[in-house]
């Protein structure tokens, strides 16, 4: 999910910055520690939006830097359990593919790709579904849902795509096709009943 996160924090701003105005060095210095890495609360900082407020200045002895508390505005990426995310297949190995999905990658394990008995091609990098027939392969665009998220260095994201509605887009647009030719069938009609007598030969009262 996607936020744009107000944060409180000091930041160094060093000398080479100071022909800059205050506002400009602040938010260049804050672009260079922050873009780019992970952070457990706040996610993956992918850039600093603005500099909301600037506080009062200090030198720290031997340290020719200022060093201000700021207060800033940062977008920002973190997984949620069970968030829908769009991607495309970059990678298929032989225990899953995996999506890139904007500033992160996931990884359908082979188990979650769907609800079928699936074969690896090697030569094509790609799954099939044995009833089914369907294929996923690098390049694909797919709709998938993360089933879980572990922090370490940098995010690891596990997806599935078994779902009704997920999977490669050919899919669920086939899908969808499939469901209204169902219902566009016309029901089958009820036989019509016999009139005069019943079964037994008895005479109906009315007809």
């Amino acid at each position: 999910m996607y936020r744009i996160v107000t944060v409180e924090d000091k930041i160094r701003v060093e000398p080479v910055k100071f022909s800059l105005c205050l506002e400009d060095a602040v938010k260049a210095s804050l672009q260079e520690k922050l873009e780019g890495i992970t952070d457990r609360g706040l996610g993956m900082i992918l850039a600093v939006v603005g500099v909301n407020a600037v506080g009062e200045g200090r030198i720290l002895p031997e340290d020719g830097a200022i060093h201000y508390p700021v207060t800033f505005s940062v977008l920002a990426y973190r997984p949620e359990l069970n968030e829908v995310v769009a991607g495309d297949v970059i990678d298929v190995t032989e225990f899953g593919a995996f999506i890139r999905m904007g500033p992160a990658d996931g990884m359908v394990h082979v188990s979650q790709i769907m609800d079928d008995f699936v074969s690896f091609d090697q030569k094509g990098l790609s799954f099939a579904g044995r009833e089914s027939k369907r294929i996923i392969k690098n390049g694909d665009a797919v709709r998938a849902r993360v089933i879980s998220v572990s922090l370490e260095r940098e995010y690891k994201i596990g997806l599935t795509t078994r779902q009704q509605g997920l999977g490669v887009v050919g899919w669920v647009e086939r899908a969808k096709k499939e469901r209204a030719k169902a219902d566009d069938r016309p029901a089958k009609a009820a036989p019509k009943e016999s009139k005069g007598k019943d079964a037994k030969g008895r005479k109906r009262l009315s007809e």
